[in-house]
């Protein structure tokens, strides 16, 4: 009589890069889990089993991060410490020959949309019912939800449509039946990603439909914060803003990528929008949504960038103040429209003109920040990191953005807790308070 093991494979997902990465890894280890594996996401010290490393292709850091990974897990396996190693995600979408001649120790190496064949390959099946369910790496009160694969923008220095394809809107039932899920699982915040929000619903509804998935979504019982990454700034749909203003569920947060303020950079990078759009766009969105605290990314460093278009982007950093702003250093990418372009601004001018606008940044914070003394905040609370408990405002996205803490020897609070807060200090990136009810 056959008889059925007891030992269920392990299995240990690594996760690399961005939140989309976070989220397809969640869909893997609950697929895996409904298989009955033993799923484990970065486990420390895992002997024996199986390794997945989910990794990101996007910039030159983040791949050799990946490369480290895949090398420290390879020499794992030659140990005998792990017994099967697989690689997905955008790093073995965009290189897999390379990395199969290069680290032929991994098993095998799948790419962002391989996830049956990856399945397949485990002895796992692909349970349609599941759609939507996954196992949350985040703190349970909050869960990112990505409403479409892939992108069709043309920016001339981005690698995304290489490794995640053309934009593939989620229908906005599926969506729906995802975020009542969460919500009956406990999440209160729903943070929508996409590579592009504002393009949403017009490969499958032949129109711009992101407003009226909003208001679905503010309809969901027990989601309380809903938070936007990222919009395109090139044909913005202003009845977003209507939406954000009316619906109280919608965060007063926008995260926006700019890239650069200097006509030459913007038309270099294919970007389909000017300064003085840009100028009027943001103005527009602070008018419509009072109290918006808009985020934004740069890149420093772009080929041809001269001292006089970076003067332009610093001026225009300190008179627009933006609430959240993040740098990178330029990446020159294979494939990329710009990699024909000769990348003539020497790395260490790349970082020191990243830094620099950190610098006005960070007093830009410092300011903003000062200004909150006094007032009472509403916070959802996170984790408590020594002897503070950690929240955020409506203002700020988790791992990137400000912090609120409140001493916990004279307060006290439940993790994935929203509460009043007092802003009795401010610092540069952090506010400081004391609960009020």
């Amino acid at each position: 009589m056959k008889t059925k093991s007891l030992t269920r494979p392990k299995v240990n997902v690594i996760t690399l890069g961005c939140s989309k990465n976070i989220y397809d890894s969640e869909i893997l280890m609950g697929q895996l889990k409904a298989n009955e594996f033993d799923v484990a996401h970065e486990k420390e010290n895992g002997a024996g089993g199986i390794v997945i490393i989910n990794t990101c292709g996007f910039i030159d850091n983040a791949k050799q991060e990946s490369i480290d990974t895949i090398l420290r897990y390879a020499k794992a396996k030659k140990e005998g410490t792990i017994e099967q190693l697989y690689v997905t995600g955008c790093l073995s979408e965009r290189y897999k020959p390379e990395l199969k001649k290069d680290i032929p120790e991994v098993d095998e190496y799948f790419g962002t949309r391989d996830l049956i064949p990856l399945l397949k390959t485990l002895g796992a099946d692909y349970k349609h019912e599941l759609i939507g369910e996954r196992l949350l790496t985040t703190p349970s009160h909050y869960a990112y939800l990505k409403i479409s694969e892939g992108c069709d923008r043309p920016c001339s220095f981005c690698a995304i449509p290489l490794m995640r394809g053309k934009h593939i809107s989620v229908p906005v039932e599926s969506l729906i039946a995802q975020a009542k899920s969460l919500a009956a699982k406990g999440v209160k915040e729903l943070i929508l990603i996409a590579q592009d929000l504002t393009y949403y619903g017009l490969d499958i509804y032949g129109k711009r439909n992101l407003t009226e998935l909003l208001n679905r979504f503010c309809e969901v019982d027990g989601i309380e914060w809903i938070r936007l990454h990222y919009a395109y700034p090139s044909g913005f749909p202003l009845e977003i803003l209507d939406v954000m203003k009316n619906q109280d569920k919608i965060c007063n947060y926008l995260d926006i990528p700019l890239q650069h303020i200097s006509d030459k950079m913007l038309t270099s990078m294919r970007r389909g929008i000017t300064k003085e759009k840009t100028i009027q766009l943001v103005n527009t969105i602070r008018e419509k949504v009072p109290g918006i605290a808009v985020r934004t990314t740069l890149i420093a460093g772009y080929p041809g960038e001269t001292e006089k278009d970076f003067e332009e982007m610093k001026e225009w950093v300190a008179e627009t103040k933006f609430d959240r702003l993040g740098i990178f250093t330029y990446s020159h990418e294979e494939n990329t429209h710009a990699f024909s372009l000769n990348d003539d601004v020497p790395a260490e001018v790349k970082q020191q003109r990243a830094e620099e606008i950190m610098g006005i940044q960070q007093k830009i914070s410092e300011e903003i920040n000062a200004k909150k003394t006094g007032s009472i905040v509403k916070v959802l609370f996170d984790r408590k990191e020594g002897d503070y408990f950690v929240g955020r405002t409506e203002h700020d996205s988790p791992e990137v953005d400000n912090e609120v803490l409140v001493d916990a020897k004279n307060n006290y609070v439940r993790i994935g807790d929203f509460a009043d807060v007092e802003i009795t200090d401010a610092g540069e990136f952090d506010l400081f308070g004391k609960i009020v009810s």
